[in-house]
């Protein structure tokens, strides 16, 4: 029996291999991680990545794992990809059949990535205007000389930033959008405001609007009292006190010093 034939026979006699369930694309900013059950035994996965017009790309060759960072085989983010992931053994690497495979859905990151948090760089409120500065998410794909790409690199003008704003302590809400990222909102100029932010697609029928940046909240007009608490007042107000009485007792305490020392030098020398 040929080499060959041997191979062909352990593949015919292998009970078939069980295929990948559940299969599902979570990509955020671009970074995209393939996922899916079961955990193997006895076997490994190998995950391929079709594109439409590009060659097929193996990432996570021979894993035990159940998800795959697939991100750097997706830069073409405008093109649509499905994911075969293969079920093997290491008795199949040689072999020319093709092994049992399970194929994903349909996914496109340009279409379907999903935004990320906007991060707030600085935030004031002066007067009645209330000015924010965001800073767009990077990617993890880069330029020639090494720097990252942002998502407004390449969403580019389909990329807004909503921004959710109401009075500290009310739940009215208003909001405003920008292609920039600055806001310039007016607002009343003695009272709190707290905001934030989110990027959307417009252009986009599912997935429009990203994660929510974190609730911040302005500063002017704060009331110390209800940021602080009244403990804190009372504790100052008893060491104002004490400090007060504390040099009240210590001038006394010096000005009879200064009388007596003083009532002594005019008394008449014993003796004389």
């Amino acid at each position: 029996m040929t080499d060959g034939t041997l191979l062909f026979s352990v593949f015919k006699c292998n009970p078939e291999l069980p295929t990948a369930v559940n299969i599902t694309w979570s990509s955020i900013n671009f970074k995209t991680i393939l996922q899916w059950q079961p955990k193997p035994s006895g076997y490994f996965y190998t995950v391929e990545i079709h594109g439409q017009t590009s060659d097929t790309k193996k990432k996570c060759i021979l894993t035990t794992e159940t998800e795959c960072d697939v991100t750097d085989a997706l830069r073409n983010v405008r093109e649509t990809y499905t994911a075969h992931i293969l079920s093997v053994t290491s008795s199949r690497v040689d072999n020319f059949e093709e092994p049992p495979f399970a194929v994903s859905e349909k996914f496109t990151p340009y279409n379907q990535t999903v935004l990320g948090k906007p991060e707030i760089q600085n935030y004031t409120q002066k007067g009645s205007k209330l000015n924010i500065v965001l800073r767009d998410p990077l990617t993890p794909y880069t330029f020639p000389n090494g720097s990252f790409l942002s998502i407004r690199d390449i969403f580019q003008h389909d990329l807004e930033y909503k921004l959710y704003y109401w009075k500290d302590q009310s739940s009215g809400k208003k909001y405003a959008t920008t292609k920039s990222q600055k806001f310039e909102i007016s607002v009343e100029s003695t009272t709190n405001y707290c905001f934030y932010v989110q990027g959307i697609i417009p252009s986009r029928r599912e997935n429009r609007n990203g994660l929510e940046s974190t609730v911040l909240c302005t500063g002017i007009g704060t009331n110390i009292l209800n940021e602080y608490g009244a403990e804190v007042f009372i504790i100052i107000a008893v060491i104002a006190i004490a400090v007060i009485t504390l040099a009240i007792v210590l001038s006394v305490i010096l000005c009879k010093c200064k009388k007596a020392k003083a009532a002594r030098e005019k008394e008449p020398l014993n003796g004389v």
